[in-house]
Formats: structure tokens, sequence, C-alpha cells
């Protein structure tokens, strides 16, 4: 569908703009009865009203064709609404939009993406090359999505924080200790202070100082700001070193602190050791995380020590003391007649120093495995014989009485 510039829909309907739909349609036929050719035979001017009134018809009774001409004040199929939407809001704000539609005709966007049937000669060497403007789709997005370039905020911006892992020993996160860390992070770059730029500012050659600059596709034209200037109108040299980020990257050796008792994923906060913030804002923080090693003979639960003890037959069944080791050295831990393979027994604050509650200890709980001995001589295997006659209850026989 075709349209030109300075055509009232509303006007040629005799409507107002806030006309409901039944209103148009009742406009519409009462017009359409008065200028529709079988009552005006031969008549042109009849004609080409009929022609206006049945156009105007066709976008105002369309519920989306309406609201695209109610925001932009023209109507084309190649008019996306959602870009529409985008401009009607730019013009209600006050933002950069100025389109100037003058003389142009919208069918010659009604083509394959790319070409330009509608452009008449002469107009193509005044705008470029229309073809590389495609539809006129293309261009509102150029106008709301890609043609301004964001610019940096002037005033501070904080750094990033940064986020590490780090494995320490097992000793070192029971005991505390200094740990080592290297760090890859932003810092304020030497040479330009942080400045992004070596020289005062001056004006845009771009734009000339005006922050805006014109662009043509086929016969519309429309200003954006300038993507040299960010729509500024002055502009300054980017520094050499950091090009124009005002930060470099940097390798830093980082010393901080384990706490004892620190527990495995635990988070370390280092103030002020993330990337360095800009135009004077704050520099953010680096948060390690603590992976703490294991060991062969001790497992750390939170703040408990788990280990296993292996005890002879006789140890388990007459019950005794026995040296264990704990995480402070040997100590000495009772062993009640009667123990079974596989009972647990608990060492009362034989565990870790907490790191979050001052002054408390875990546990160290402690697996018992009997360990059966290999008799070598007819003399152990004769004691054992006579044990065995001494104590003849049939331990699985509990298992066939819950059968």
């Amino acid at each position: 569908m075709s349209t030109t510039q300075n055509k009232d829909y509303y006007a040629t309907l005799g409507v107002k703009k806030t006309a409901t739909p039944e209103e148009i349609r009742k406009a519409f036929r009462k017009a359409a009865r008065r200028y529709h050719p079988d009552v005006n035979p031969n008549d042109k001017r009849a004609e080409e009203k009929f022609k206006e009134i049945s156009e105007a018809n066709d976008v105002l009774s369309d519920d989306k064709k309406r609201k695209v001409y109610d925001q932009v004040g023209y109507y084309s199929d190649q008019i996306d609404p959602s870009q529409a939407e985008a401009f009607a809001y730019a013009r209600q704000s006050g933002g950069h939009a100025p389109v100037d539609f003058g003389g142009f005709d919208f069918s010659g966007f009604q083509g394959s993406p790319g070409q330009y049937p509608g452009a008449q000669a002469g107009a193509a060497g005044a705008a470029g090359n229309p073809a590389s403007w495609g539809s006129f789709k293309d261009i509102f997005s150029g106008i709301f999505s890609g043609a301004q370039q964001p610019q940096r905020p002037l005033g501070p911006q904080p750094g990033s924080d940064l986020e590490y892992q780090a494995t320490v020993d097992f000793w070192t996160a029971i005991r505390g200790g200094q740990a080592r860390l290297l760090v890859h992070r932003q810092e304020i770059c030497p040479h330009c202070q942080g400045q992004a730029h070596t020289m005062g500012p001056m004006q845009c050659p771009e734009c000339n100082g005006t922050g805006q600059v014109t662009q043509m596709g086929g016969r519309m034209k429309f200003n954006i700001a300038c993507p040299r200037c960010n729509g500024q109108g002055r502009t300054t040299s980017a520094c050499g070193v950091c090009y124009g980020e005002g930060t470099v990257s940097r390798s830093e050796t980082v010393d901080f602190r384990i706490k004892p008792g620190t527990r495995d994923g635990q988070r370390i906060r280092l103030q002020g050791k993330g990337n360095a913030g800009l135009n004077g804002g704050a520099a953010g923080d680096l948060f390690v995380i603590v992976r703490t090693a294991e060991h062969a003979v001790f497992t750390r639960v939170g703040d408990d020590i788990q280990l296993t003890v292996p005890v002879t037959i006789a140890e388990a069944a007459l019950g005794a003391k026995v040296d264990v080791p704990t995480i402070d050295g040997r100590a000495q831990l009772k062993i009640p007649p009667g123990t079974q393979s596989g009972q647990k027994l608990r060492m009362r604050e034989r565990g870790v120093e907490s790191s979050q509650r001052t002054g408390q200890r875990g546990d160290q709980i402690v697996t018992v495995e009997v360990v059966v001995p290999t008799l070598q001589d007819e003399r152990s295997k004769e004691i054992m014989r006579e044990l065995a006659k001494l104590n003849s209850q049939d331990p699985r026989l509990s298992l066939f009485e819950k059968l």
C-alpha cells in the first residue's frame, strides 16, 4: 500500500482523531455512497475521492494500522509496529528522532530488501546508495537500535569484583597461616591516570561541534547523534596505552591470611583488590573461595575430624585404652568391652577450632575396625577353638528370626 506526505485520513473521512471504530465505519459508508463510481459515472473527481476514502478506511478501520499511523503520521506495510512505537516515544519525550518524510514515496519499499524500485532518476545520487538502506523497517532499526553508541557515564564508576579459588593444604586450613594467589586484574592506566585520553576536549570534526549528523535513505533524511563524539560535540584523543579504556590488565601476587579453622568453600573478602574504578570510583573487591586439600589419615567434616582406628579382637572384647592420632598429637581412647567393628566413638573437643564461633571446637569421631588375626601356629588355633566352645552363640540367629 502506497502512502504520500500530508495525508490526513481523519479529515478525509470527516471524523475526529478520537473517533470510535463505529463512527469511522459510518463515516466511510456515508462517503462511499456519495462518491461511488456507480453513482457518479465518468466523474474523475468522484473516482479519486472514492479512492482516498477507501485508503483512509483501510488504515483507520484496522487497529494495528491505525496505531502505526497515529504514532508516525504515515502508514506503510514496511513499518514495524514496535519501531513505530519507539519513534513516537522518542518524539514525545523530546528525543532526537527528527525525521523528514518530505516527498517520500513508501511504495518504493515494498520490493525485496535491498531494492529501491520507487526511486526516481537523480534521487539515488542525492542520497548515496539507496539499496544499502534496505526497507523502511531497516531504517527505523538504525534509528532506535544501532545509530547511537552508548555514552560512558562521566561520574565515578566503581570497579567490578573478582572471584578466585585458592587451594590450601590441610594443616594451613586447620591451624591458620598465610596463602598466596596470582590475580589478573584491571588497574588504573599509568599513562593517562585513568582519564582514557591524553589531550583536552576539542571540537568534533565529524559533526563540527553540533553533536548531530544527517543521514539519508532514499528521499528520507533523519538526524542522529554523532557516532564519533556520542552527541557531545567535542572529542578527545584516546590514550595510546589503554586505548581509551582508562585501565590496563595487570597480574599481581596477592598475599592473604587464612584463619584457623577455615572450612572448604569458605569465602574470604579482600577489600579493594578487585578491578580498578574509573573517574575516581572505588576499586572492587576480591573474593577468594578456599579449597582445602585432603589428608591421608584425617577426614574433616565441618569442624569435626573423622578417622578409622583398628583394634584387636581382645581389645574389642575385653575393653582397653589405645593410643590414637589427633590433630594435636597422640591421645588415649577408651574402648568399651564388647565394642563391635564399625562402632563410632566420640572424643569431645578434639576436632578443629571454629573460625566462626570463638572458643569452640569440633569433636573427633573414631570408627572402630576390629582386626581378625591370622593364626600361624596350632596353639593359637587351639585357644580360638576353645573360645568358640565357651561362646557358642550364633551371631546370625537374629537374621532368621526377622524373616
